[in-house]
Parts: C-alpha cells; structure tokens; sequence
C-alpha cells in the first residue's frame, strides 16, 4: 500500500526518537564516538582544500623570485601541519571507527534480546499467525543490515550534519574563489537525487517481497542444519527433498534481487551521465580561471579540491535525508512489531492461595483466522484434587481445551472460571502458575540438567534430586559426567549429552513435579512409549501428585482405571462423563469400545 508523505514523516520522526531515546538510555557514549568522527571528518575536509592552496602558492612565488628560504620554509611548515592534522585526523576517526562498531554490536544484541522477550510475551496466538511471523521476520531484518539498527540510525543523522558542515565550509571558500561552480554541481545533484530516490523506493519494494521468502528460506537451511533432525533425513533420504525445496526459496530470492538491479541499472545509468557532465564542465570552468590568471595557481589546487568536496557534501546532504528516510522505514518495522496488539484483556486480580475448583461454562472455540469451530459447548466442573483423565481420538480437541485452560488463547464464546472468578480478571503471572504442563510436543534446551529443570525456578539441590528420584531419573543422573551440571545436546558443548526418548520425557516430567504447582497437567507426553511403559509412568505419576489436581490428556486408556473420572471427547465436544466402570458399562458407548480394542495391550497391569 503506498504512503503518503505525512505518514513516511511520522515514521522517520517516530524511529528517530526512538533511536535516539534508546541510544541516550542504554549506551549514553555512542554520542561522544560520534563527536569524534564529526571533529576528525570536518578538519580533515577542510585542510584538504585549504593547505593545498597554501603550499603551492609559496612554492609558486619561489619560481616569482621573492624570498626563496623564506617561501620554502613556510611551504614546510604548511606541509608539516597538512602531515600532522591528517595523522591526528586519522587516529580519531580509525579509533572512533573501531568503537562505532563495538557499540553497534551492543545495540544489534540489544534489539535482538528485545525481540526475543516481547516475542516470549506477546499473546500465544501471535506465534502460531502468518502475518506476525512476516513481521516478526521484517523486524529482525529491519534492524539489520537494511537499516543497520541503531547505530545505523544514529550514523546516518551524524553523517548527513558533518556533510551540512563540511557544506558550508567549502561554500564559502568556492563563493571568494569560482562562484559559478556553485549551480553547476547543485544541477547535478538535483538529477541524481531524484533518480536515487526511485531507487530508493525499489529497495523498500523489494524488501518487503523478500520478508516472506526469507523466512521459508531461513527455515528449511536451520531444519537442514539441525542434527536433531539428521536420522529422519538420512533415513527417509529426504536431503534431495529439502534441499530441492531449499533451492526453490533461494532461486526466488535471486529472482527478486535480480529483478531489483535490473529496475535501478537505468536510473544508475542517468546518475552516471550526470557525474560525467558534472565533473567536465567543473574543471573547464576551473581550468580557464587559472589560465586567464583569474585565480592563482594555488586557488586552482583548491577550487579543484573544494569543487569535489562540496559536490559530495551536497550529494551527502540530500542524499542522507533519503538515507535516514529509507533506514527509519525500515527500523520501523521494529518498533511495529514491539507494537503488536495483545488481543487478550490482562487482568489484575490476585489468585487466592486455596483449593481451586475450575469450571468451564458454555466454551466454545475456533483459531484465529479460522471459521471452524474446535470445540463446542464444553460444561465441565473440576474439583480440587480430582485426577481427570480427558481421552479421544487425535484432533478431537483435547490439547485445545488444556491451551484455554492455561490461557495461551481466550475462549471464542462462553467463559473459563476458577474458584468462581473468570480467568481473564487474573493477574497472567500469578494465574499461570497454578499450572505445571507436559505437553506431548515438550523442548528440552541445550542448557544444563539442572537448568532445564529448575526452569526459573530457584534451583535447590535437594529439591532436584527429590524429583529426579520421584520421576526415576535419579540413577541415570548419578552415571553422568557432570550429575546434574551435565549440558545436554552438542549445541554449545562438546561434552553435551544426548537423552533417550524415556529419558527426554522423565526430565519433563521432573520439571513439572519441581515447579510444585496446584494442578498439574501431561498432555501426551509419553505417546511415543509403548502402552505398558506408559501406564507406569502414569500410574508412579498418579501417586506423585497426590492430593494435587491433576489431568491426564490422552488417546490411549493408560491413566484411566486409576483416574477419578473420565472425559471422552469426540466431534469437537464433550460425549462421555463417568468413572470407568461406569463408562465401560454403557453398551455401544464411546469409550467402551475403546477400551476394548485396547484392552489388550495392558493384560497383566494392575491399576
């Protein structure tokens, strides 16, 4: 959609408060590297134009037959100062140089922690959108080398006042010396502003056709470097697969690029011709000042020197706005992306420190972007200490119901209340840690034992071993090199270690015995362990929770028989409520013939 000139205003005026407030915020001396950069620049601009003259002309009134020791000697000395400046000149702009870069790579790691919290806190919804997913890519590409994130921002102003001073200075000296240099570069620069901008305009074109394709692109390359992922590929032999797809992303992204160049190869082409103009009209200008005896020879050096500085101050002013212009859109994407809307109501009130009883009421629900609805007048009550099995076919709504519960989306029509209270009058914080959740598709993280456990939480040596040994992982942890320091995955250590499947889904299970919560939820967590292995884990659970509220989610019956009641779920709502017995009891019902046909395979389990 095209902008107006009043919005693309707002934005560079929005990005560069922002920039500028954070810079002054979180890293006050960027500004004071950029004092330096200003004071060794603008000399260095300046004694190029003026000392030239100086020394040429002292050399020149030697060959005049004036005082030649004397002449020579202020040629020197001018040489000397001219040496001096420019080595003084150089360490300030080659230091300031240096820790411009340290400061932008404090900021990029800045903006990238940013991203990554408001990421975490952003509505559960956003990450499972298309359209936040786009932005979120625009953002983190926005803030890089597009725009060059902060300091990119902050680099651009600075540069476009040293080229307003540098400007200046040199306007003076060409104004006493060849004023008609003056509209003869400023027609240039007209022509090669207004072509620059189309090109300008083309780059944003093609970064936003780019976002989408970067991201499928940056996908499949992380899902192929992933080592997690190599027995499938190496199994499946799928590698020609992903990469031929792979492929197809980045073809298209050369396509894009390509399309790119061959839209701005014309408008460089004008850019170029103009230069070329530009420059041969200037120096005949000059030249023919120095023939005629008009200027000096010195002057001559110095027009020359001037002529060259002053086009590339004007191209750096006009120029620059753009720049800022172009760096701002795209640094905006940022700010818009930590802008993104909640859509949910965040409430405030305190959850009391009871037993909690939950209620579903009238709920009914569809994802957003969806017209179907998922689940349909759901009514369920929920006591406190009540071990719930909730089973079903896949996609019969189950994992849907525990992401309402635990508030990663907000009901479509009817309402969630706990001890009485809707769910949405809770403070989230305070509110979410009433839950302790496995669910089927858990992460461990390539961080140590101990800390994929503690998960936050204060890790407590004797509280770690209490649930390494509840969950039956405290042998296994004893056999490790580092106990419960040991680093899992060879992500960032080589020492890391890999975990079996049973071992993946027991550390899950001890982080959500460690968290100590209220009510505690596995949804599918052992779905890839055999039926028996995982009716044990279920029922050693079912002990370990106690007196805790607890909800068994799953398509197989292992936790039933020992479950105070069960919930069967099918056609996107609630079909059976009952205890075992009475459940199997009802002839062509549901889950009796369920039971039945799995029946077999925990022949020789006692419940």
């Amino acid at each position: 959609m095209r902008q107006t000139p009043e919005k693309k205003q707002r934005i560079t005026r929005d990005t560069l408060k922002f920039a500028f407030r954070t810079a002054w915020k979180e890293r006050p001396s960027v500004f004071i590297v950029y004092a330096m950069r200003f004071v060794s620049q603008f000399v260095s601009k300046m004694q190029n134009a003026v000392m030239a003259k100086l020394i040429i002309d002292e050399l020149v009134l030697v060959l005049t037959g004036g005082d030649v020791i004397q002449h020579v000697r202020n040629a020197a000395l001018f040489a000397g100062m001219y040496i001096a400046v420019q080595l003084l000149t150089g360490v300030l702009d080659s230091g300031a140089g240096q820790l411009e870069a340290v400061h932008a790579e404090w900021f990029s790691e800045y903006v990238d922690i940013q991203l990554a919290d408001h990421t975490m806190k952003m509505d559960f919804e956003h990450t499972e959108d298309p359209e936040a997913l786009d932005a979120l890519e625009k953002a983190q590409e926005g803030m890089s080398w597009y725009s060059g994130g902060i300091v990119g921002v902050l680099g651009a102003v600075f540069g476009l006042v040293n080229n307003a001073a540098a400007l200046l200075g040199v306007s003076v000296i060409i104004l006493f010396t060849c004023p008609w240099l003056l509209p003869v570069q400023i027609a240039a620069l007209v022509v090669i502003t207004i072509f620059n901008a189309k090109n300008n305009k083309i780059d944003q074109e093609s970064f936003l056709e780019l976002s989408k394709s970067n991201r499928v692109y940056g996908y499949m390359f992380w899902q192929l470097a992933d080592f997690k992922l190599g027995k499938d590929i190496r199994l499946y032999d799928s590698a020609d697969m992903m990469c031929d797809k792979a492929q197809r992303f980045s073809d298209e992204q050369i396509r894009i690029w390509r399309g790119t160049q061959r839209k701005q190869r014309k408008n460089s082409w004008v850019m170029d011709a103009a230069n070329a103009l530009r420059d041969g009209i200037s120096y005949f200008y000059i030249g023919f000042l120095a023939v005629t005896k008009v200027i000096t020879v010195g002057d001559f050096s110095m027009c020359v020197s001037a002529a060259g500085t002053l086009y590339w101050s004007l191209y750096g002013v006009v120029s620059g706005v753009q720049d800022i212009a172009k760096r701002c859109a795209y640094a905006h994407r940022y700010i818009e992306f930590m802008r993104f809307p909640a859509a949910m109501e965040k409430g405030s009130k305190p959850v009391k420190n009871c037993r909690h009883t939950i209620e579903f009421r009238h709920v009914s629900f569809k994802y957003p972007r969806s017209e179907k609805f998922v689940l349909r007048n759901i009514d369920l009550t929920i006591k406190s200490g009540e071990h719930i099995s909730i089973v079903g076919l896949n996609g019969a709504g189950k994992t849907t119901l525990i992401k309402l519960l635990c508030r990663l989306y907000d009901v479509t029509e009817g309402e969630i209340l706990v001890d009485g209270v809707n769910i949405r009058e809770y403070s989230d914080e305070e509110y979410r840690r009433l839950f302790a959740v496995v669910f089927q598709d858990f992460q461990l993280f390539a961080f140590s034992l101990r800390e994929n456990i503690a998960f936050g939480e204060q890790a407590d040596d004797s509280g770690l071993e209490r649930v390494l040994r509840l969950a039956g992982l405290w042998e296994d942890v004893q056999k490790l090199p580092h106990g419960m320091d040991t680093i899992l995955y060879k992500s960032f250590d080589e020492s890391g270690i890999d975990l079996s499947g049973g071992q993946r889904q027991k550390t899950a299970i001890a982080r959500a015995l460690y968290r100590n919560a209220p009510v505690v939820i596995l949804d599918e967590p052992t779905a890839a362990l055999d039926p028996v292995a995982e009716y044990e884990i279920y029922r050693q659970f079912n002990t370990l929770v106690g007196g805790k509220t607890a909800l068994y989610i799953s398509h197989r019956l292992s936790s039933c028989k020992f479950c105070d009641r069960i919930i069967v779920f099918a056609d996107d709502t609630i079909r059976e409520n009952g205890t075992h017995d009475e459940l199997v009891g009802i002839p062509g019902g549901i889950y009796a013939g369920m039971f039945a046909e799995q029946a077999k395979y925990y022949v020789g389990c006692n419940a």
